[in-house]
C-alpha cells in the first residue's frame, strides 16, 4: 500500500475524531472511529484525548486485527470495527464511527427499534435496530452491532451507543449528526407519552431513492 494512502486514512481518523468532539456526539475519549484502507484498518488509539491526537498516534491493523503498525494499544472496540469492515457488502474506503451521543445512547435505554419518526431514517437503509447490549470491548458486542447493521448502515447498542457506517469520510460526520437527529426526534415523540405517528417501510424506499438523486448533482 502506498505510504500516502495509508498518511491519509490515519489523517482522517484524528480529522473525524476531533470532529465528533466539536459536534458533542462523544464525551471526553468515549467513542472511536476507523477508515479502511485496503487489506489495512486505520483505527483511534485506546484513551487519548481527541485534542492531542496526531496522525502518528493512529494504529494501523489487519482486517483480523493483528497490529501492523500501532504504536498505541487500539480503541477497545477494534473487535467490533474488524467485524464491520469485514461484513458483507464492505467497501474499501468505508468509515465506522462508534459514539456516545445523548439522544442515541437514551433512546437505546428504551426501544429495540428506532421508530421511523422521521424520514431520514433512509439515509441508514430503513428503521435502526438496537443492538442487545453486552460488555463494551467484547466479541459478543462485536456479533450484536454486526447482526444489527445486515441491510442498514447504522444501529444503537443497548445501553452504550450508536455505530455508523458511512462509505468515505467525505460526509461522515453529516450522516453522524442526521443519525443523532433522528433518534431525537424519537426520543422527544416518546417523552410526550401520546401515540407516535409513523412512517412505513414504502415510504422510506421512496425516500430513500428521492435522496439518491437530491442536490445540485452533475451540471
Amino acid at each position: 500500500m502506498a505510504g500516502s494512502a495509508v498518511g491519509d486514512a490515519r489523517a482522517a481518523v484524528v480529522a473525524l475524531c476531533r470532529g465528533l468532539v466539536e459536534r458533542g456526539l462523544v464525551v471526553g475519549t468515549a467513542g472511536n472511529v476507523s477508515v479502511r484502507d485496503g487489506e489495512l484498518i486505520a483505527v483511534s488509539p485506546s484513551g487519548v484525548d481527541y485534542g492531542s491526537l496526531t496522525a502518528a498516534m493512529v494504529g494501523l491493523h489487519a482486517l483480523d486485527g493483528s497490529p501492523v503498525d500501532a504504536p498505541l494499544a487500539p480503541t477497545s472496540e477494534l473487535a467490533l470495527h474488524c467485524l464491520v469492515h469485514t461484513r458483507p457488502g464492505a467497501a474499501d474506503g468505508e468509515v465506522v464511527l462508534h459514539t456516545h451521543a445523548a439522544a442515541s445512547t437514551a433512546l437505546s435505554t428504551v426501544v429495540d427499534e428506532v421508530p421511523l419518526t422521521h424520514y431520514y431514517a433512509a439515509f441508514f437503509g430503513g428503521a435502526i435496530r438496537v443492538a442487545p447490549y453486552a460488555t463494551f470491548g467484547t466479541a459478543a458486542l462485536a456479533e450484536h452491532v454486526r447482526a444489527a447493521l445486515v441491510g442498514r448502515t447504522a444501529a444503537l447498542m443497548a445501553n452504550h451507543g450508536a455505530v455508523l457506517v458511512a462509505p468515505g469520510v467525505a460526509g461522515a460526520l453529516d450522516r453522524a449528526g442526521y443519525l443523532e437527529y433522528v433518534c431525537d426526534v424519537a426520543l422527544r415523540g416518546l417523552a410526550t407519552g401520546l401515540p407516535l405517528r409513523t412512517l412505513d417501510g414504502a415510504e422510506i424506499d421512496r425516500v430513500r431513492d428521492a435522496l439518491a438523486g437530491y442536490g445540485q448533482g452533475d451540471r
